[in-house]
């Protein structure tokens, strides 16, 4: 457990905030089905060291999620509510493509990251290098972690 060590040492002494992508981090993520939500096989190695972590005194867990339609929403909460009910309901930001239309998926989590004004240690876990670029060059005072970090 690796990663839970690292996490646990990182926020033995401050209070750390951490957001998790969703969508090939936590559960599968299938090109020819995108779309496809309630469906998607949960990544149990991944799911189980979030869930250590969450127990941890200093860590509040956090879903950082987009989708391409409102109505999609309601699927990834069902899926959570699931395979992964340790993300509280009121921790999970689950973002729209349609309510945002001009945006793309790293730019609604790089705003949404940007717009956080907390004095907690913020981590960030993601599968698309992409978005963790993006983030990394505009956002000072984040650790990224790539979603291969969770398994040992």
């Amino acid at each position: 457990m690796y990663f839970y060590e690292l996490i646990k040492k990182l926020s033995k002494s401050k209070k750390t905030r951490i957001y998790v992508d969703m969508d090939g981090v936590i559960a599968s993520y299938d090109f020819g089905k995108p779309l496809d939500f309630a469906n998607k096989r949960p990544l149990i190695t991944n799911i189980k060291t979030l869930n250590e972590l969450c127990k941890l005194e200093n860590v509040e867990l956090f879903i950082l999620s987009v989708c391409r339609l409102n109505s999609q929403i309601s699927e990834k909460n069902y899926w959570l509510d699931k395979y992964a009910p340790f993300f509280d309901k009121d921790k999970r930001i689950i973002i729209s493509k349609e309510s945002n239309p001009n945006f793309s998926s790293r730019e609604l989590k790089l705003n949404y990251l940007k717009s956080l004004k907390s004095k907690k240690q913020l981590i960030f876990i993601d599968d698309d290098n992409e978005v963790l670029n993006t983030i990394h060059n505009n956002i000072k005072n984040i650790i990224l972690y790539q979603d291969s970090k969770l398994i040992d």
